[in-house]
């Protein structure tokens, strides 16, 4: 499953990804997900996963989607600040 990623939001109803390794948790809140580069948080109201295929990397999920954040794999500024 090391081909590239992708995700797109259909008029903030509806989002889709590729290559997604996982969902870590999920609420009708926030939605966290990761990825081979990191993690991925989709914030909102009312969100429902409508399809996650671990085999395929598929994912969809649809609600009130109102941010999308991508966080970085590796070590976190307070873990560098303190070693």
């Amino acid at each position: 499953m090391e081909e590239g990623h992708n995700l797109s939001i259909e008029q903030c109803k509806r989002i889709s990804a590729t290559a997604i390794v996982s969902v870590d948790s999920f609420s009708d809140k926030q939605i966290l997900m990761s990825y081979s580069g990191g993690r991925i948080v989709v914030t909102g109201s009312g969100m429902k996963i409508v399809n996650f295929s671990k085999t395929s990397g598929a994912f969809s999920a649809t609600g009130d989607i109102s941010g999308v954040k991508y966080l970085q794999k590796g070590s976190s500024l307070k873990q560098k600040l303190f070693k």
